[in-house]
Formats: C-alpha cells, structure tokens, sequence
C-alpha cells in the first residue's frame, strides 16, 4: 500500500528522475517559463521553490547547497547561478512562496497527454 508515500516517482528511478528535475528547473531559470505535463510541473513547483527561498537567503552556505542541485550553464556573459542569486532571489524578498505559477494549457498532439506551462511569477 502506498500510504503516505509523497514522492512522486514520474515512472523513472531516482537517478533518471534527479537529473531530469535538476535539468528542469535549470532550464526553468534560464528561460523563465517551459512547457511539460502537468505532474512534472507539479513536482517542478515544489523543487523550485525550494531553491528560490534558499537565493533569498543569498548567503555562501545557500549558494552551494544550490550549486549541488542545478546545472550551471552559461547564459550569455552571465551563469544560471549568479542570475538565481542576483536576479530571482531578490526578486522575492518580501513574498513567502508562490515564487511559480502553473497554467494547464490543453493535450499534447502525439499522445494526449494533459500539457502545462510552468513560469516565474
């Protein structure tokens, strides 16, 4: 039985499903909005948001519990990193959570599959 077991496992083992939250939420602040389905958004709300409270806090223990747990790419002169503390965290300073916002936005053609758009808010 499945009683309170709250991770969702998106059909994937824990190694796969890391690295595709990881490349995920990466992609999610570099870019500010993706497209996914509607459970992985659900579960990429949660992530994120974690990661936005710990760029609020901006101090250096918070930058690389973070470092740990996105893909640093480059994003023109700047990195995925230094936007997240110097761009999104301060953001957010006076709001507690809701840091994303989740619009259902139909069926994907291929497989009917209910589609989200996850962005920033």
């Amino acid at each position: 039985m499945r009683h309170q077991k709250r991770v969702k496992k998106l059909g994937r083992p824990q190694d796969q499903r890391k690295a595709m939250l990881r490349s995920m939420v990466t992609s999610l602040f570099m870019h500010g909005q993706i497209r996914t389905t509607v459970t992985r958004a659900k579960v990429l709300k949660s992530y994120a948001e974690k990661l936005i409270t710990f760029a609020k806090r901006g101090d250096l223990h918070a930058r690389r519990l973070v470092a740990g747990q996105i893909y640093d790419q480059e994003i023109g002169e700047t990195t995925v990193l230094r936007k997240l503390f110097s761009e999104i965290g301060p953001k957010y300073t006076e709001t507690n959570g809701g840091y994303t916002k989740i619009y259902k936005i139909g069926p994907r053609r291929g497989d009917n599959a209910e589609m989200a758009l996850i962005q920033l808010a």
